[in-house]
């Protein structure tokens, strides 16, 4: 997954558009320890740094629903990736001016962008949920620039860094039977022991099979009024238990069930029009 970033990178590097200097350079990602000595110009981005962003970081799964399951996944974990850029031209008179006008060039495209754009995607990268935030010049990179440049056993240059966090899952996705009926209580502390108890339905309106969308739904005995969503799923509540009637209206069509909350074992809230 990783390397699918530094793939992104690449590629917001080698876009069409860029400024001559630039355009002309291989991008790597090499550490750049004594000797680093490319032979043609060179923009090189070294992954020196990877921690969990706590700012980001979400304790909530994600619920989705489809044909009467539930998809629940974990939240991932959100990793910092941290680069140190550097530029290193080649040939011609005043290395240091192009140097400095190499990675100026980077800083430009780099800081243009507060999160990476969906076609710059490459990989595991593509389709990320929330896009990929990517900061240039990150305060809290390096702090001790000469002794960074002492452990890697070179010279200290000019660099700047940039900070791209991705989710990283490390839970799988669990698939479980959508719930049709969940209880929930109220007690009263501190007096004799009382509980009243509610419960929400759910279920499906389907036509030959197919789910139906929009479909007013009632508990007719309760006025309880929804409507199904695009997946055909709808949920009613609060619901006592006992026997009710259900209502389905969806056009010119107009079906009725009786139910019982909650449902007994082998039945359910579903509503077939056709």
């Amino acid at each position: 997954m990783i390397q699918d970033l530094s793939q992104t990178l690449k590629a917001l590097l080698t876009q069409p558009g860029l400024p001559s200097e630039l355009a002309a350079s291989q991008i790597v990602f090499d550490r750049p320890a004594d000797p680093f000595n490319p032979t043609q110009p060179t923009v090189d981005l070294f992954l020196y740094d990877l921690r969990e962003n706590l700012e980001l970081r979400a304790n909530d799964s994600t619920v989705t629903r489809a044909n009467g399951q539930v998809t629940i996944t974990p939240p991932p974990l959100r990793l910092a990736c941290t680069y140190l850029v550097t530029a290193w031209p080649v040939g011609g008179a005043e290395l240091a001016l192009q140097e400095q006008q190499l990675l100026g060039d980077v800083l430009q495209v780099l800081a243009r962008f507060p999160t990476i754009p969906d076609n710059f995607l490459q990989g595991s990268m593509v389709g990320q949920q929330p896009p990929l935030p990517m900061v240039a010049l990150h305060p809290d990179a390096l702090k001790n620039m000469s002794e960074f440049w002492t452990a890697l056993g070179n010279k200290l240059r000019p660099s700047l860094s940039v900070t791209v966090t991705i989710s990283l899952p490390i839970f799988a996705a669990a698939t479980v039977p959508e719930a049709i009926s969940v209880q929930t209580g109220l007690e009263q502390i501190g007096a004799p022991t009382t509980h009243t108890a509610w419960l929400v339905i759910g279920g499906a309106i389907t036509s030959a099979g197919a789910p139906v969308a929009g479909a007013i739904v009632t508990v007719v005995e309760l006025g309880l009024v929804n409507t199904s969503d695009a997946g055909g799923h709808f949920r009613l509540g609060p619901v006592a238990a006992g026997n009710y009637t259900l209502s389905v209206v969806s056009g010119a069509t107009t079906r009725t069930k009786g139910i019982t909350v909650p449902a007994p074992a082998g039945s359910d809230y579903d509503v077939q029009l056709s």
